[in-house]
């Protein structure tokens, strides 16, 4: 990763940051949310949801269907709209309509209104959710 000053921001993970344990706290908290709604979290829902989560970078959804390629899946399109709706409807993502992309919800089911920081440089967002900034802006 390149060098980027927003790094060394507490509130950003820094170089040496192990995703891993984001991503699987965020696939339990999706466990727990959907089986509390009685959602169907299937097998491609949350493989989305991870790869969504793989390096707090906000992705786009031919940039989800690429990862998922990888894996030696072929979706059509919809099928990963669909999955991103999914995880939309439960709050598990959130859509950031400026870069047409998807970021894991760091408090899922809380149905909150966050904010998002994202560096310019190396695009790793941070979301936050302070009501004084909700208020600010729906004001």
């Amino acid at each position: 990763m390149a060098s980027c000053p927003a790094m060394t921001d507490a509130r950003f993970m820094t170089q040496e940051h192990d995703h891993v344990p984001c991503m699987e706290d965020a696939l339990a908290q999706a466990d727990r949310v959907c089986a509390a709604r009685g959602a169907n979290l299937t097998e491609l829902r949350r493989r989305v949801l991870q790869i969504v989560w793989i390096g707090h970078r906000p992705m786009g959804a031919y940039e989800i269907l690429e990862a998922l390629a990888e894996d030696g899946r072929r979706p059509a399109p919809p099928t990963v709209y669909r999955a991103l709706e999914f995880l939309l409807s439960h709050g598990l993502v959130h859509r950031l309509a400026s870069l047409n992309a998807y970021a894991g919800c760091a408090n899922p089911g809380h149905g909150g209104e966050g904010q998002f920081l994202i560096c310019k440089r190396c695009g790793i967002a941070l979301e936050l959710e302070d009501p004084q900034i909700h208020a600010a802006i729906a004001q």
